[in-house]
């Protein structure tokens, strides 16, 4: 009785050889015969116009100590600004320890305040006040 499960597998790879050999049999040879080509209509002469992307703007501000050494470098790439400045270690620790660091990470720019702008908003407003001719005197 196990004999005859045992060699199901057998029979069913047999008869899965012998119909990939009958396909290939079926198979036409490729001719020798270039294929038939297509004419495509001619359309007129359109202008296309390409327009590169203008480059992202990118600025690079660096501060320097009396010594020359970069203390900070500002990074405005298009809409993002970072600053990056180098670990400087504090007293006597060295790169490495646990109160020197040998990497610092660049600190992004979430969202400024600029305080001048209103300011020189209002100045501008009360320029303009003072400017227009006082008002007509009672009699």
């Amino acid at each position: 009785m196990k004999r005859t499960y045992s060699l199901w597998p057998a029979l069913v790879l047999t008869l899965c050889a012998h119909a990939a050999l009958a396909q290939q049999g079926q198979q036409k040879p490729p001719s020798d015969a270039p294929p038939q080509l297509e004419k495509i209509e001619e359309i007129g002469d359109d202008s296309i116009t390409v327009t590169a992307k203008p480059a992202p703007e990118r600025q690079i501000t660096e501060k320097r100590d009396n010594g020359g050494r970069v203390t900070e470098v500002k990074v405005k790439s298009g809409p993002s600004t970072y600053t990056v400045r180098p670990a400087n270690p504090t007293g006597t620790a060295l790169p490495g320890d646990a109160v020197g660091s040998a990497n610092r990470g660049p600190m992004w720019t979430v969202l400024e305040f600029d305080s001048k702008k209103k300011k020189k908003a209002a100045e501008d407003e009360g320029s303009s006040d003072t400017d227009a001719p006082p008002p007509p005197a009672n009699k």
